[in-house]
């Protein structure tokens, strides 16, 4: 093959590469707005200290409640902090918890899972019992006694709403795992005489990674809503640590009518947040989906 010839075919790959990413964007018009929320998300979250020349904790009382306009795009608080902003550096705030809490969440539930699938038995009446009881609390109500029970603040909060992901996870890959565990190369391994640890990681885990991964985008929307309402209701971050729910707290009560600017841009960057993170995980489900990869 001349060097013509392989400048050709790579041209070719490339080309299918850019061809399947465009099919992608074509099939999944949602989804692809979505990961560009998304994406806009996490490059804000990055690059935060380049985006804006104001300290998001620096109060500045000449300038309480001000209006949106050239120098402040989005109005500023109560305490004269700009919102745009608070709204960036937030971004860090929200996919920091968000990202935290959904890996380890689902990784939990992905081990748990798998290894109630994989022995059954009583180990797995037990497991499942457990994740019916957690599972009878709603969400909110189950994060609201963690934190009571732990206390305020960024780690506390992670951990309250960590623990309601985990039986979610678990239940899910439970039921991909429990027709992975009947096929022939696991049956295959045992009569090799490969150990339990080796037939769950080489075998059963790389064939449940679709439900864990279309679990673990869902549930960093769900986090960033968790986490909002925490702040909001004053159990979650505290301040002076930019948080979107906080800054709804700060302008939903006394200002809302003199200053609406103060609880709707928050507002609305929770709204894109969640709403990205939802169009995304479903984009991916019908991707990583088999019957639905023909819709």
């Amino acid at each position: 093959m001349t060097a013509i010839d392989q400048t050709i075919d790579i041209g070719d790959l490339q080309k299918a590469w850019y061809q399947r990413l465009f099919e992608m964007a074509r099939r999944q018009p949602l989804g692809t707005a979505g990961g560009l929320v998304v994406l806009l998300m996490v490059l804000a979250a990055v690059f935060a200290n380049f985006l804006s020349p104001y300290d998001p904790e620096a109060a500045s009382w000449k300038n309480q409640l001000s209006p949106p306009d050239a120098e402040y795009w989005l109005g500023t608080d109560a305490f004269g902090r700009d919102i745009l902003t608070r709204i960036i550096f937030g971004a860090r705030t929200a996919l920091f918890v968000g990202f935290t809490a959904a890996f380890v969440g689902s990784t939990s539930g992905l081990v748990l899972g798998v290894a109630s699938a994989y022995f059954g038995g009583r180990f797995d009446i037990i497991v499942q019992r457990l994740v019916d009881i957690v599972m009878a609390f709603p969400l909110i109500v189950l994060a609201l006694a963690v934190v009571a029970t732990l206390g305020t603040g960024t780690v506390n909060v992670i951990i309250a709403i960590t623990i309601p992901f985990i039986p979610q996870c678990a239940r899910v890959v439970r039921s991909s795992a429990l027709a992975i565990r009947e096929m022939p190369y696991v049956d295959a391994a045992r009569a090799l005489g490969y150990g339990h640890l080796r037939i769950i990681m080489r075998h059963m885990v790389p064939n449940v990674m679709a439900p864990y991964l279309i679990m673990l985008t869902t549930f960093v929307g769900q986090a960033i809503l968790l986490e909002a309402s925490l702040s909001y209701l004053g159990m979650g971050v505290q301040e002076p640590t930019p948080a979107w729910g906080l800054m709804l707290q700060g302008g939903a009560e006394e200002i809302a009518e003199s200053a609406p600017w103060v609880p709707i841009f928050p507002g609305l960057a929770i709204t894109l947040a969640v709403f990205g993170f939802n169009l995304f995980g479903d984009a991916l489900r019908d991707v990583l989906d088999p019957r639905l990869r023909s819709r």
